[in-house]
């Protein structure tokens, strides 16, 4: 089946050139995948696409991401048909905003890296996410909720964010955030970069402070992907009409759902199952990879 293989530079001092096509080029024909075009630039420099034959999976695909990481360039494998994504879900933490909101929220109580050892072997997938979470929020019994908004406001969003939600927007997309972080940071995010609506856990407070528990039903794997199939119906689209992009273990489920799933500075968890990365370049490469040619 004829796909479209994208190349993104994640830099103007690391451009894209014809000798990367040529050495792709000389990849794929090493493992009887031929151009089936002349190369077609989104952006003179920045990202081409590349149609092929038939997709390059397992050591293809490795041998061409090892050759061009050396030079910063990511690789993207789509189908030309519904390349474009109706739909975006996109997680919160280390994808849209540039750090684990819990973990900072822990800082202000002293326990950002207890707290932040414990996230980071959940992502991972080597915790059940439901468990660690509530060992993280529990830990964090009495916390003040003022350090809630000192956190928000220490949050910063990860490159190409605002530009990524801007033009799949204007492109006729809704976009989603959807998370295993808190509604009240979700909330705000959510309004700052523009998504449509948002999703996440809740911190239990009483009295001005957190009680140390999340309200009932946890926000976790399962419930992201479920949400990408409820979205999908009840705007009558397909799977292949969606996009979702995040960075861990509990985003698995949910980037495999969907047409297009992309991992953003992915755990090893994500990079051992899916093939869509962002490793060198900033969220704009996922409109790229759509076939975007204006960025706003």
């Amino acid at each position: 089946m004829s796909v479209i293989v994208t190349l993104v530079s994640s830099s103007p001092d690391k451009p894209v050139a014809e000798r990367h096509i040529g050495e792709v080029s000389h990849i794929l024909d090493h493992h009887n995948i031929q151009f089936t075009c002349a190369p077609v630039w989104l952006a003179p420099g920045k990202a081409v696409d590349l149609g092929v034959s038939d997709a390059p999976h397992g050591a293809t695909m490795t041998h061409i991401t090892d050759f061009l990481g050396k030079t910063g360039i990511d690789v993207f494998v789509t189908d030309p048909d519904r390349r474009r994504k109706k739909l975006l879900l996109a997680d919160m933490d280390s994808t849209i905003v540039d750090a684990e909101t819990l973990d900072e929220l822990a800082d202000y109580a002293g326990l950002k890296e207890k707290i932040g050892a414990i996230t980071a072997l959940a992502m991972e997938g080597k915790l059940d996410f439901n468990g660690a979470l509530r060992e993280r929020v529990g830990l964090l019994k009495d916390l003040n909720i003022e350090a809630m908004q000192k956190t928000l406001e220490r949050m910063k969003l990860n490159p190409g964010a605002m530009s990524l939600i801007k033009t799949m927007k204007k492109g006729g997309a809704k976009c989603v955030l959807v998370s295993g972080g808190f509604t009240f940071f979700t909330g705000a995010i959510a309004k700052q970069v523009g998504f449509d609506t948002h999703h996440g856990n809740t911190l239990e407070i009483h009295n001005d402070k957190l009680t140390g528990k999340v309200i009932e039903p946890i926000l976790d794997k399962f419930a992201k992907a479920d949400y990408l199939r409820t979205y999908v119906r009840d705007m009558k689209i397909k799977p292949e009409d969606v996009m979702a992009i995040g960075d861990g273990a509990n985003d698995i489920p949910m980037l495999k759902a969907a047409g297009l799933g992309i991992g953003y500075k992915p755990k090893d968890a994500v990079k051992k199952e899916i093939d869509n990365l962002i490793i060198h370049g900033d969220l704009t490469a996922a409109l790229y990879a759509q076939g975007y040619t204006t960025i706003l």
